[in-house]
């Protein structure tokens, strides 16, 4: 009897295969006392663990064929440099000395510790990367209770063609479903910005993640439709419902070969408006496939994986060289740089606070970077410098008064003073901006855009702080919706507020890149999207064959509608 399920799709695509149920979940531990004259013993069999796990990444490291982009190899790397970070091969060890406890008890000790860090992280991205300590520990744990590879369901060839069905999946997972020709895969848990589901857009696998109970619910070996854009998992099909999804994954086919061949085709409006279609990306090895979509520039560089896994933060020189090497490999193409953006539980000498009782409301981003000067000083510094090699702009994160605009322009113009007293070069003329993520920026834009150089809204925090949700919550992310009334308002007097200063609004969240959206947008008056770079393609396609006038007064009709249903009733009008 055909039953569906319903998930978040992360990654678009439609694919029909047999359910292939991994039956993996948490390992179970249990906590003993090792004896005294045991615990090197104990020792040494956790450190063979962290070996045989290093091993078992590097093998699965050299699947990727060479020609594949640089990012998707550095999620594998991020997981081994976890293997080498003292948070897992150090101090577990200091744990079996002091308590004498079992190697498995110590590393889940560990990951506890350093899980709680991360769930008091502000940043929704960044608190999902607890997700890599679990992948990166839960590998190590399988390995002391049982030696098992992590992954023995995943590294067979006659997977090709198959869906997985798991509670959650690793990056290496990912990978390795590419190499042997897995058709899809479907997760009880995960989020649209963990790990997993970046890789799984970025090779091109269709995917729905919180699909609840899905192992409980699903046969091994049924048929299953997987619709990774609509978050839709059909089990046991009709002939109907087969035909129909045929058809869509023929079309999905001819729709990315159509795709490739704009990426060196500028992004103009069918009555002539120039559209400058940007990416977000975190870490400069993304520049490739920057590169490879076609984007006008770097819209957002998140600086705070500069910061993370280290005991000391970034000092200016290394800050420096590497914000100058991504300016030189885009060469002349603008690129925009978030200044940190971490909260209160991550210190300057790398300890460990109290979490905060409400860490996304509390001392975070520039809050944060106001009140330890010797933090922010060294990356300011580095970023004035590195403007003197490209088109750097600096955005500032989560203002929400004049008086800190003033405080953090103030600070610029002191070491602008400082570079120029040591003879130091840099662009004196460097445009400053914000992100407008925080709504009483949004409703006060008119206040900041008169002292800034450019906005840019990050839709992500503005839906959350507007609607008062966590979107990474499996309780409330029911609410979380980009097409309220309130959320459009907020962008549209964004909007209108940086034309009245003249001063050009970009927006950077996940909207930018949603092509459902991008009408809408361009009727309101957007020019500037950033967003993932395998999203580009697709926007560019809606903007060439969009006529921005005759979307004009339809667009502010979607600002009259009161409630979500009209909202998306008219939203679907633009996109027919």
């Amino acid at each position: 009897m055909t039953m569906t399920l319903i998930g978040l799709g992360v990654s678009r695509g439609v694919a029909i295969g047999r359910a292939h149920l991994l039956q993996r979940g948490q390992p179970e531990i249990v906590e003993y006392s090792v004896a005294a004259r045991e615990v090197d013993t104990e020792v040494r069999r956790f450190q063979a663990a962290l070996a045989a796990a290093r091993h078992q990444l590097r093998a699965i490291r050299k699947q990727i064929p060479e020609e594949t982009a640089r990012d998707i190899a550095a999620f594998i790397d991020t997981h081994l440099l976890m293997l080498e970070d003292s948070m897992l091969t150090t101090t577990p060890v200091q744990l079996i000395r002091d308590s004498r406890c079992n190697a498995e008890w110590a590393l889940r000790q560990q990951r506890d510790a350093v899980a709680r860090v991360f769930d008091a992280m502000d940043d929704p991205y960044l608190r999902t990367r607890v997700d890599d300590i679990d992948h990166v520990v839960n590998r190590i744990l399988r390995i002391l209770l049982a030696g098992e590879s992590n992954a023995p369901d995943l590294s067979e060839s006659a997977l090709k063609g198959q869906v997985i069905v798991a509670d959650d999946l690793t990056p290496a997972d990912t990978v390795l479903m590419k190499n042997h020709g897995v058709a899809a895969f479907v997760t009880e848990v995960g989020g649209p910005m963990s790990h997993t589901t970046i890789l799984a857009r970025s090779l091109q696998i269709p995917a729905v993640v919180g699909a609840h109970h899905a192992r409980r619910t699903l046969r091994h070996g049924e048929a299953l439709i997987v619709d990774g854009e609509q978050g839709v998992v059909i089990a046991d099909p009709d002939r109907a419902a087969l035909r129909h999804y045929r058809r869509r994954r023929s079309g999905e086919r001819q729709r990315r070969s159509e795709l490739a061949r704009l990426s060196d085709k500028p992004a103009v409006t069918r009555d002539g408006r120039e559209i400058s279609l940007q990416a977000n990306i975190e870490l400069p090895e993304d520049l490739r496939v920057v590169r490879k979509f076609g984007a006008d520039g770097i819209g957002l560089y998140r600086t705070e994986f500069l910061y993370m896994n280290r005991a000391e933060p970034p000092g200016e020189e290394e800050q420096y060289v590497d914000y100058r090497r991504i300016l030189r490999t885009m060469q002349g193409r603008p690129v925009f740089i978030r200044t940190l953006d971490l909260g209160a539980d991550k210190q300057v000498d790398g300890s460990v606070t109290a979490a905060a009782t409400n860490p996304a409301l509390g001392l975070r981003a520039i809050r944060l970077c106001l009140k330890e000067p010797e933090l922010f000083r060294p990356q300011l510094r580095a970023l004035l410098r590195a403007s003197a090699h490209g088109p750097l702009r600096i955005m500032f994160p989560m203002l929400s008064t004049t008086q800190e605009l003033f405080q953090v322009l103030g600070l610029v113009e002191e070491i602008k003073a400082e570079l120029a007293a040591e003879g130091t070069r840099y662009d004196p003329l460097v445009p400053l901006g914000a992100i407008v993520e925080v709504p009483a920026m949004a409703v006060a834009a008119p206040l900041f855009a008169r002292h800034l150089d450019f906005l840019s809204i990050g839709t992500n925090d503005l839906i959350q702080y507007t609607l008062a949700i966590d979107r990474v919550d499996d309780e409330v992310n029911y609410l979380y919706d980009p097409l309220h009334p309130a959320v459009l308002k907020l962008i549209h007097d964004t909007l209108k507020a940086g034309q009245k200063a003249c001063i050009p609004v970009a927006m950077c969240g996940e909207m930018a890149g949603d092509p459902k959206l991008c009408r809408l947008l361009l009727g309101l008056g957007l020019t500037q999207f950033s967003m993932q770079p395998a999203s580009l393609l697709e926007v560019k396609r809606i903007v060439l064959d969009t006529d921005v006038g005759k979307l004009r007064r339809r667009a502010l009709a979607v600002l009259r509608a009161t409630d979500h249903e009209q909202v998306a009733a008219r939203v679907a009008k633009l996109n027919d």
